[in-house]
């Protein structure tokens, strides 16, 4: 039997004031002292002039790329994210961009330096982190493990329509039981006439629950080792449903993928993954091109903090004329021209041949560990705008936590560079051979 109280009951009736349901001011309107990031600042944040050091192409592909996502992206991307919808009407946008595929020649790709493929990437996160996070799995992980490791039947039949955005990939290693130790994943590839059979779990897949094509990596029962696969949508067996409930990049559309005895046929087996050291040329390169996502995350912060404080008055003064508000802009600033040209060393040292996973790693975690206080010091600036989307800061805030975890935490990353300045392995506690006396 359901108890109502009297008030619940009285509240039924409909005791609210008549304008009770009546839709949210718009934010023009509610706050007309400074803009919403629906109009997106100029770029204020290279005050080193990194430009100069980019090569007319990639200067070409960091204009085109942020005149898009200001004109196209930057007025739904807070409706969008409080939905945690994906907004599909924007791909065809972005893939006129012509930048999926990143470094990849030939197969209808780009072929971009691993430095104009960067730029791209903190361009489209400048504006909004989860568009670069469709574009990262899609294009950095999906797209590249394909042509490194897959076969050159499998690079002429998928990588074209993929590099067009006319078909959506995604990524998925990681499984509710392994995160960052992901070797010791537990699904499983058998063998069987003609193909293989897939039986597991994957979880945190972005795009997995609108993908045509899913990498897939399984444990191979014959040899134990890892083992790559293409996966085509809507394959019997094969379900992947959407994760709620996140606090960051909410656009994205990450997914629990389950695996009933899926069938793969032989010709959709990579035939260049046979361990989980295989994996570690796609993330080498994946990972230098998250490290510019919050390079990216952290520069739009830094232009919409510095308009803001322009804009919005108190005690008679724009907040930019304050002292403490300017100490805490060029620590922003500082934090910007450093992240960008670790992250551009890192794509010469690439360029060159010389970059190694510690580089990577180091790259990676020590960028967003400065993009963090960045982001954090632009929440601050911003008062109590600092927790409405409408003005960026707060929906960056949260959107750069996932990026602070994913392709290897700070810690995981730290400890990656560790082993390789050391020589010592550190990931797994030392085993105890006796129990102590104490």
């Amino acid at each position: 039997m359901t108890l109502h109280s009297k008030f619940q009951d009285e509240t039924d009736k409909s005791d609210k004031p008549s304008y009770f349901n009546l839709p949210p001011l718009d934010v023009s309107v509610a706050f007309p002292q400074a803009t919403p990031a629906s109009t997106f600042p100029p770029c204020a944040s290279d005050y080193y002039q990194f430009d100069d050091l980019l090569s007319p192409e990639e200067q070409a592909i960091r204009k085109k790329v942020r005149e898009c996502m200001e004109k196209e992206v930057a007025p739904v991307m807070a409706e969008y994210w409080e939905k945690a919808e994906f907004p599909f009407q924007l791909v065809p946008k972005l893939g006129a961009l012509h930048i999926a595929g990143g470094t990849i020649k030939g197969y209808g790709c780009p072929g971009l330096s691993l430095t104009g493929s960067a730029i791209a990437m903190a361009e489209v996160a400048r504006v909004d982190a989860s568009f670069s996070t469709f574009i990262l799995v899609h294009s950095s992980l999906a797209m590249l493990t394909v042509a490194l490791c897959g076969s050159e039947e499998q690079k002429q039949k998928y990588l074209p329509s993929l590099a067009q955005l006319k078909t959506i990939a995604c990524w998925a290693l990681t499984e509710p039981e392994y995160g960052s130790d992901a070797s010791s994943l537990k699904t499983i590839a058998t063998k069987v006439e003609g193909g293989w059979i897939l039986e597991g779990q994957k979880r945190w897949i972005g795009n997995s629950t609108f993908a045509d094509v899913l990498v897939i990596f399984a444990r191979n029962t014959t040899t134990n080792q890892i083992n790559g696969y293409i996966v085509k949508k809507d394959s019997p067996g094969l379900t992947a449903t959407k994760m709620p409930n996140k606090i960051g990049l909410r656009i994205v559309q990450n997914g629990d993928i389950l695996l009933k005895k899926v069938f793969v046929p032989d010709e959709d087996r990579l035939p260049g993954v046979n361990s989980f050291q295989d994996t570690n040329k796609v993330l080498a390169i994946s990972r230098v091109m998250v490290a510019w996502q919050p390079i990216g995350i952290s520069m739009g912060v830094y232009d919409m903090c510095l308009r803001y404080l322009k804009e919005r008055k108190q005690f008679g003064a724009p907040l930019a004329a304050f002292q403490i508000n300017q100490q805490k802009l060029a620590r922003m600033l500082g934090n910007v021209q450093a992240m960008t040209l670790v992250g551009w060393r890192l794509c010469k040292l690439y360029e060159k041949g010389k970059m190694t996973l510690g580089h990577a790693s180091l790259g990676k975690s020590w960028i967003t560990l400065k993009a963090r206080e960045t982001v954090a010091l632009g929440r601050e600036l911003l008062g109590g705008n600092g927790i409405l989307t409408d003005f960026l800061v707060a929906k960056a805030f949260c959107d750069l936590e996932p990026i602070y975890t994913f392709e290897g935490t700070y810690d995981i990353n730290s400890l990656v560079t560790g082993r390789e300045i050391t020589g010592f392995a550190s990931f797994k506690p030392a085993r105890m051979s006796q129990q102590s006396r104490l």
